[in-house]
């Protein structure tokens, strides 16, 4: 599974392709396939992301995505040493994201 990543142009913002949109939630993310080149041109071209990419991600056990790099991982969920400050601080699987 491929998914894209990059920063809201706006905001600096880590976003995830939804299939139609930017969302800063990974679990919107959709597999974008053979289709990551282009996608990422036209949205950086029309300024609504700064620096997309393409990473390798999975769906986890519950139906989420799971990028596969810990880095990805730590963009997609938010600080490692403080899971008060993630994007979902009660959710319980979270922390099994890392490592």
């Amino acid at each position: 599974m491929k998914i894209l990543t990059g920063n809201d142009l706006k905001t600096g913002a880590v976003v995830w392709w939804t299939g139609q949109d930017w969302s800063p939630h990974v679990d919107d993310a959709v597999d974008v396939g053979e289709q990551a080149e282009e996608i990422m041109g036209r949205e950086e071209s029309a300024r609504r992301v700064n620096v997309p990419y393409a990473i390798d991600a999975e769906k986890d056990g519950n139906g989420g995505v799971r990028p596969a790099h810990i880095k990805d991982r730590v963009r997609a969920l938010g600080p490692t040493v403080r899971p008060d400050l993630t994007l979902k601080p009660t959710e319980p699987e979270a922390l099994n994201w890392v490592i």
